[in-house]
């Protein structure tokens, strides 16, 4: 068993670096760092927003919903960042390149890739003409973490599948079904327009 975890963590790393080397390249860097950042809240607080000012009461509704999950979404992160305590990869391999400061010291799992999921699901449940949107950007989010060197390819499918699973377990929760809006792009621009 030693063995094996031993191959799987050596075969983790080669993919790390050769997702990382990409960030060698400036102006990876720079798209890669800008989706990063907005990723940590900028980008989806604004569609939160946007929905807000533009579909009423409902997306007020989206609002509170997506919001109340996402916290939900922090806590678990949190929880099981303190309790699992994986290191960085930069920390733990020197030939990792950090190339963005990390909002805390653990890796596992991604936050950023459970909330790109979370939010990307949610957004999408309520506004579905958004998936163009936000679906993208929650994989750049997610290849972002490995090409920045902050996290391990596990750390990101292990964010992707809670944020799936937080996501559904809220929509599920949800007595009626959520109010959608704006189902297609054209509709979505006339909101955002009048």
């Amino acid at each position: 068993m030693h063995s094996f975890l031993l191959r799987a963590d050596q075969l983790e790393l080669n993919v790390c670096l050769k997702i990382n080397w990409l960030s060698r390249f400036a102006t990876a860097r720079f798209v890669f760092r800008a989706v990063s950042r907005l990723g940590d809240g900028v980008f989806w607080y604004s569609i939160l927003v946007m929905l807000t000012i533009t579909g009423g009461v409902k997306g007020a509704m989206a609002m509170l919903h997506t919001g109340l999950t996402a916290l939900a979404g922090v806590y678990l992160y949190s929880f099981l960042k303190r309790r699992l305590l994986r290191p960085r990869p930069y920390v733990s391999h020197g030939q990792i390149v950090c190339q963005i400061a990390p909002l805390d010291q653990y890796s596992f799992p991604s936050g950023h890739t459970l909330h790109a999921v979370l939010f990307a699901v949610m957004l999408s449940t309520y506004a579905p003409a958004l998936m163009i949107i936000v679906a993208p950007f929650a994989v750049l989010v997610a290849i972002s973490r490995v090409v920045l060197g902050v996290h391990y390819p596990s750390d990101v499918v292990a964010g992707a599948v809670l944020g799936l699973i937080l996501s559904g377990a809220s929509l599920t929760m949800v007595s009626l079904p959520p109010p959608q809006f704006a189902t297609d792009p054209a509709s979505m621009l006339s909101l955002w327009l009048n």
